[in-house]
């Protein structure tokens, strides 16, 4: 019965993300925001929404490990799996804004987290309030640079000419969504863990981290099979700082979240460090400014052994 809820929990949060991510963006154009701004903004806070309830469902409901795993589970898998397995399918063309702005401040992110952590064994309310000013931040940052030369994601003009009523049901739906979404995975999630005798780190670093990457995993692969611009690395990068300032920030200023199980900080965030710096040298090597596909597959291969190492090690 477990899986059951884990599965139904899965399908409540890509539903309640699309449906949230539709709402904001109507609502936003109601407020005459420029497309440029809700693209890299409301969108991006709205994507961040399924990680940002499962973290506070499980940090609610004592299991802090779950919520501290969930982001940097998904992090080592927007790394490894989304763009390792995307640049199998087509080479991805690395924007020198890459190096410059988006793979610094994500490795300072990171840094800070660990030295947060590590510190007092506790991601305090001040230092989530840190983390999630440095996000808004880096987000100023980046529209003042996308007034100049950044083109932005596409956003689906027809969200313009939606109605206030319809916009109030998708926000009710996709809040709903999120909402049973979110405990009944964290619930099903902690049952699993038990079940099979592993510890609710590794399930949250694991199972959780990959069901909430995979709507992100399958857009970039149809959309690479299609030829299109499959998913800039740019766009990665900033999740994973969305992880760390909007989900991991907001949860510890509304609850502080305690390091409960030493392989977090022995272990799981090591990987997420070493997946975010491998990026420079995979880039640099010979085709550069090119995630090619055998550079894919090393990512692949790398998540591969984490996850194997993961669960023999416990």
């Amino acid at each position: 019965m477990s899986i059951v809820w884990v599965i139904l929990g899965f399908i409540l949060l890509v539903l309640g993300g699309e449906y949230l991510v539709r709402s904001s963006v109507a609502l936003s154009f109601k407020f005459n925001i420029s497309k440029m701004i809700i693209g890299m903004t409301v969108v991006s806070f709205a994507t961040s929404a399924p990680e940002l309830l499962v973290s506070l469902q499980a940090a609610f409901s004592g299991s802090p490990a779950i919520a501290i795993n969930n982001v940097i589970g998904s992090n080592i898998a927007n790394i490894g799996l989304v763009l390792g397995i995307t640049a199998m399918v087509g080479s991805i063309l690395v924007d020198q804004s890459f190096y410059k702005l988006n793979w610094p401040v994500m490795m300072v992110f990171s840094i800070a987290l660990y030295y947060f952590l590590k510190n007092d064994d506790l991601l305090s309310v001040l230092e989530g309030g840190v983390l999630f000013f440095g996000l808004i931040t880096f987000l100023f940052v980046l529209i003042k640079k996308a007034k100049k030369n950044v083109v932005v994601e596409e956003v689906d003009d027809a969200l313009a000419i939606v109605s206030n009523f319809k916009i109030g049901l998708w926000l009710l739906i996709g809040a709903a969504s999120l909402y049973f979404g979110s405990e009944w995975l964290v619930a099903g999630s902690k049952d699993i863990a038990r079940a099979i005798g592993v510890s609710e780190a590794v399930i949250g670093v694991s199972l959780i981290a990959i069901g909430t990457s995979v709507p992100e995993l399958a857009a970039s692969v149809i959309a690479a099979a299609k030829q299109e611009k499959a998913i800039s690395l740019g766009n990665l990068i900033g999740s994973n700082i969305f992880n760390i300032g909007s989900v991991l920030g907001l949860t510890a200023m509304v609850k502080p979240i305690p390091v409960t199980e030493g392989s977090i900080l022995s272990n799981d965030i090591f990987w997420m460090l070493a997946f975010a710096a491998v990026l420079i040298p995979l880039i640099l090597l010979p085709k550069k400014l090119e995630i090619s596909r055998w550079k894919g597959f090393v990512l692949v291969i790398g998540y591969g052994a984490f996850m194997f190492l993961l669960f023999t090690g416990n």
